[in-house]
This record gives C-alpha cells, structure tokens and sequence, in this order.
C-alpha cells in the first residue's frame, strides 16, 4: 500500500528532514509515527500524499511512484487517501454536513450520492445529530470528527493522521484514536503522527519512531530481532 526505499528528503540550505528511510505500511495496517516536534512525521505524511516529493530514494503510493506523478494527476492520487489535521480545518461558514460534503463536490461527485454518503460518514463517527451545527456549535473533539468524517467520505483506502489529538485534552483524544482504531477495524489502513506516547502505549500497533529524521526503531522488525535474540528491542514500550 505504502513503501519508502531509501527516501531521503532535503529542503533549502541542506537541512535533511528525512534520511535514508526504508519501511513498508500493509493494506488494512495501523502505524503510529512518532517522535519528537521536528523529528519528521508530518514530512513522511506529506511524501505520502504527495504535497512534497522525496529528494533521493522513492516513495510508492497505492502502486504509484509519486515523484513520476503529473501535476494533474496528483488530485487523483490523494481521493485514494484520507488526511486528517491537527487544526481540523473546516470552514467556519459551513455546516458540519457542508463540511464534509464539499469533499465530495471538488470531485465533482453527483449532486444525488452527496447527501446519503455524508449522513453515512457522519453517523460513523457519531455526529449524525450534529450535521446542521457549525464548527464553533461543536467541541474540539468534535470538530476533529467531522474533519475525520470529511477524510472519510470519499472511502479511501488509507486514513493519514497528523497530530489528530494535539489541540483535544485527555478524554477528546482517547475517544479520536478509538474511532480511529473502530475505522482501521472496518479495513481502512491508518498512519497516525503523534508525540503522545501514553496513546501509543494504550493500542497495540506497529510503532515507528523517527529521531532527526532517520528511523530508529521499527516495532514489526525490531520486536522481532529482540525475540530471537532474546533481548528487548526499541525504545517506545
């Protein structure tokens, strides 16, 4: 679904956001992205949807090289992806149901499948009686649902999540990355960047941490080479 070999991403004046990073992300997978701010999570979310484009080395999408992607056909690459932001990023004008239905219209979805897709997204994530309330009507955690419900209604086949909990105190948060976990349960694959530890260490998925943009430890390869040799891998536990 998701592959870096040897992706290196640099930007202006030489500084490397990225080096040398090689992983793969399964169809139906749930992987937590962590480390600490600056460390390179949301640079490895962008080389995934394509907002940015690695330097060296390749990144493949869905079985798309994105760096061989036109500019047009970036837009297509991404309805096969959903994005979810720290700063939710809905519009302030639009109802919860607008919101999310403008997803669809950029796309130029039929006027008819709008509505009955969007009162299925929003009922997933428990807001179907919420669809008329404006974004400053709703909660932080709920803001984040209906920008969860936006990344979803276009059914894609990875969720990317950056920071999704870093604006929404405990109970918000827990109740997101649940949501996130029932999403990834219906066979949706999800990436989620977060520097909270305490969230990761509550879920039982594969782990990577990322430390001045290198990979330092991988939970699928490194839990596995600590087991044979029968040592403790890692340094998230």
């Amino acid at each position: 679904m998701i592959r870096f070999t040897n992706a290196f991403k640099a930007y202006p004046r030489g500084s490397l956001a990225l080096k040398d990073a090689s992983f793969h992300v399964g169809r139906g997978e749930f992987v937590f992205l962590t480390g600490h701010s600056g460390a390179g999570k949301s640079t490895v979310l962008k080389l995934i949807y394509a907002e940015e484009f690695p330097t060296s080395g390749e990144v493949r999408v869905a079985g798309v090289v994105t760096s061989e992607l036109r500019r047009r056909e970036v837009p297509r690459l991404r309805r096969r992806l959903g994005v979810v932001f720290q700063d939710f990023r809905l519009l302030e004008d639009r109802t919860a149901e607008e919101n999310v239905a403008f997803a669809l219209e950029v796309t130029g979805a039929r006027r008819g499948t709008i509505a009955p897709k969007v009162m299925r997204v929003l009922a997933q994530v428990g807001l179907a009686a919420k669809a008329q309330a404006y974004p400053r009507e709703l909660s932080g955690g709920e803001q984040q649902r209906v920008a969860i419900a936006r990344a979803l209604v276009n059914d894609p086949h990875v969720l990317l999540a950056d920071e999704p909990t870093g604006n929404l105190d405990e109970r918000a948060a827990r109740g997101v990355v649940q949501l996130l976990r029932d999403i990834n349960a219906n066979g949706t694959a999800v990436v989620m960047a977060t520097h909270n530890l305490e969230l990761v260490r509550q879920a039982p998925y594969r782990v990577l941490e990322l430390q001045d943009g290198a990979i330092v430890y991988d939970s699928a390869v490194d839990e596995v080479r600590s087991n044979v040799g029968g040592q403790r891998g890692g340094t998230v536990t």
